[in-house]
């Protein structure tokens, strides 16, 4: 599903235009993506968990030359299934 099919899905579960469908889950999109820069979890009760991991600085290979490279540290969003989410999916 891309992100047109869920606004379309989101328009008819809801009873909404496809215009707001498309402005709420926008909306929630960044709401979520604000949250995470800042540092935050966003927990949706029996959906899951949204958080930011940092990953530490590693050393890898380089698969076409075979050298030794060092992989840079960053920020990692993470999502953790909820207990109905897993339960609906099994």
């Amino acid at each position: 599903m891309n992100k047109t099919e869920l606004t379309n899905a989101i328009a008819e579960k809801a009873g909404l235009t496809k215009v707001d469908a498309k402005k709420a889950l926008d909306a929630t999109l960044v709401a979520i993506t604000n949250a995470l820069k800042a540092g935050d979890k966003v927990a949706l009760v029996g959906f899951g968990t949204f958080a930011v991991a940092a990953r530490k600085e590693r050393n890898g290979i380089n698969p076409l030359t075979k050298t030794a490279i060092k992989i840079a540290a960053k920020k990692q969003a993470k999502f953790k299934a909820g207990a109905e989410l897993d339960a609906a999916i099994q």
